[in-house]
């Protein structure tokens, strides 16, 4: 998943970064990977911190009240978070100014989930799955999410096994501290191994 999301930076990066006069040439890759990397970190930092729901939404297509489009999507406290971060890494990293950051930030992360979510529920494409993106964030593979099956946790099905969060009962919110936990052991496992960014660094060409 990682890979194909590296891709569709590259492709939304066209002109708020790689034809941007404020982004060095020499620097063009660095910044697809920095964009990379602070989506799925975000998304996996989310999902880690318990955001399970809020992610759910976002792939439904934006935030509260389930309002399509870019104006649905910035109402997710999740890709405000990621605009804010990729803007200081444009502001740290590479001596952009905060507005340009800022205006770079609010083009690109927003272009890139958009169509992320499209092709995540377009049936007919392929490269992004709801299952798969989840299972990538949690250490799972395919319909393994972090210990569960992501169609059960729409549907609510209870019989994944385990009290998870102690309150008596196996149910969603079983699930997704499930999925929480798994989040949390992937974190880990990815840190020890060099990171994200090494991974990202390894798609450039």
């Amino acid at each position: 998943m990682l890979e194909q999301l590296f891709n569709l930076v590259k492709e939304q990066a066209s002109e708020p970064v790689i034809n941007n006069p404020v982004i060095p040439n020499e620097h063009n890759d660095a910044v697809v990977a920095d964009a990379t990397d602070t989506v799925f970190s975000g998304i996996q930092n989310a999902a880690a911190g318990g955001g399970l729901q809020n992610i759910l939404q976002l792939f439904k297509g934006g935030g509260q009240g389930n309002s399509g489009g870019i104006a649905g999507l910035l109402s997710n406290p999740i890709v405000g978070s990621l605009i804010s971060q990729f803007a200081g890494k444009l502001t740290g990293k590479y001596n952009v100014n905060s507005g340009q950051a800022s205006g770079i930030a609010q083009q690109l992360i927003p272009s890139v989930l958009s169509n992320l979510v499209q092709r995540t529920n377009d049936p007919g494409n392929s490269s992004f799955d709801l299952n798969g993106i989840l299972g990538s964030l949690a250490g799972g593979g395919g319909t393994n999410g972090g210990g569960l099956d992501i169609g059960s946790l729409v549907s609510k099905v209870t019989s994944m096994g385990g009290d998870v969060d102690g309150d008596g009962d196996s149910d969603l919110q079983d699930m997704i501290a499930r999925f929480t936990q798994g989040a949390q052991q992937q974190q880990q496992t990815q840190s020890s191994g060099g990171g994200i960014m090494d991974l990202i660094k390894g798609f450039m060409r």
